[in-house]
């Protein structure tokens, strides 16, 4: 009961949408994926009872054969650039980054060059060219070039902003960072999600809905949550799953 009374306003909110005669576009961003795990087989299997396309970010440098071999059998499954090593450039006290301010722009988009060779040479067709800054964090000065080493989108938190290629950004984190870890509150993600979701009516925004997850810090709070949501959008005619490519 408890569990129905969190999802409520979500519910009402698609409702609204409904009523509008309007469908919205959510994808799924899951990082930091490396090898084959129990958690990431739980992901795959999750998304895959509902058909859900599903976007993994990949650390390049730390990348194995055994992962590539493991995604091959996931006809929804793409495979995005995680930076190259998901390596802290930043000094003590800011916040941290692999592709700030902190090296030359030439020898970060060489390691992006190097990270995107990479992730083709692993996954194949399943690789997109989408660029997923460690830390959700990117200096804007590289923006401009990202074009020019190949990729076609990026992809880091909140609202879109105007950039040289096309932005796919996600909004609802559901790991709760400054509480330990563990998923957040369901009731306080549903909220989370009608805000996204109402912002988008009220503005006449199109701009798909990102969830993002880390299946190797998931506790059952959090996959309790992803089994919930995928249940209710699947059910909902108003929901769509959309795969990283087709929103670039």
């Amino acid at each position: 009961m408890a569990d129905e009374l969190a999802w409520q306003p979500f519910r009402a909110e698609l409702d609204r949408w409904q009523r509008s005669g309007r469908t919205i576009a959510f994808w799924l961003r899951d990082d930091d994926a490396v090898q084959p795990t129990a958690a990431l087989d739980r992901l795959l299997d999750l998304a895959g009872r509902h058909s859900i396309p599903t976007t993994l970010a990949v650390i390049p440098a730390h990348a194995r054969a055994q992962l590539a071999a493991r995604l091959a059998t996931e006809p929804h499954v793409s495979v995005a650039v995680h930076g190259w090593a998901h390596d802290n450039h930043a000094p003590d006290g800011e916040k941290k980054q692999e592709l700030g301010p902190h090296r030359s722009a030439e020898i970060v988009l060489a390691e992006l060059s190097k990270a995107k060779t990479a992730i083709d040479r692993l996954f194949g067709g399943q690789a997109a060219p989408v660029l997923v800054p460690p830390w959700n964090r990117i200096d804007g000065r590289l923006l401009p070039s990202l074009g020019e080493i190949g990729f076609a989108a990026l992809s880091v938190f909140g609202k879109a902003k105007q950039a040289p290629i096309a932005v796919i950004n996600t909004h609802v984190d559901i790991i709760d960072w400054h509480g330990g870890g563990g998923g957040k509150d369901h009731g306080a993600l549903a909220l989370e999600l009608v805000r996204e979701l109402k912002w988008r009516r009220e503005a006449g925004s199109r701009e798909a809905i990102g969830v993002l997850t880390h299946h190797l810090v998931h506790d059952e709070v959090a996959w309790r949550f992803m089994e919930r949501l995928l249940e209710v959008t699947a059910e909902n005619p108003v929901c769509r799953w959309a795969s990283c490519r087709d929103l670039i």
